[in-house]
């Protein structure tokens, strides 16, 4: 049990919180670059299969935003970060939930609303 004095204010077990090092910056750094060189190389090269080209540059995103979730946010499963977890978790469903509720909404919009061909063809005689 840590018997460290908290100061004033501070959350509990916030004294004992461990700072992170410059060295897990520099990795993440490292690492962010990387996967952002990677994409600006495969949307440009002939190399990449083109219709694979769209997964493979959300791959590399999803990616990135673990690289920055863990190295600059501290995100962890550690027993500290339940709270800051379950934030994102709820954050990321939110924006799902909008976005892909939007699309379902617009395309059925969309549907209703679009006359057929045959409709636009006798419109125009």
């Amino acid at each position: 049990m840590n018997n460290a004095i908290e100061p004033q204010g501070a959350a509990p077990g916030a004294a004992s919180a461990r700072h992170s090092s410059y060295r897990t910056y520099l990795i993440g750094l490292v690492a962010a670059l990387m996967l952002t060189s990677a994409s600006f190389w495969s949307a440009s090269s002939p190399l990449i299969y083109g219709p694979s080209l769209p997964i493979l540059l959300a791959v590399l995103a999803i990616a990135q935003m673990g690289i920055h979730l863990v190295f600059f946010f501290h995100i962890s499963s550690a027993p500290d970060q339940t709270n800051n977890f379950l934030a994102l978790a709820f954050g990321i469903f939110v924006v799902g939930l909008t976005i892909f509720g939007t699309m379902i909404i617009i395309a059925n919009l969309n549907h209703a609303m679009t006359p057929s061909m045959d409709k636009l063809m006798e419109m125009q005689r």
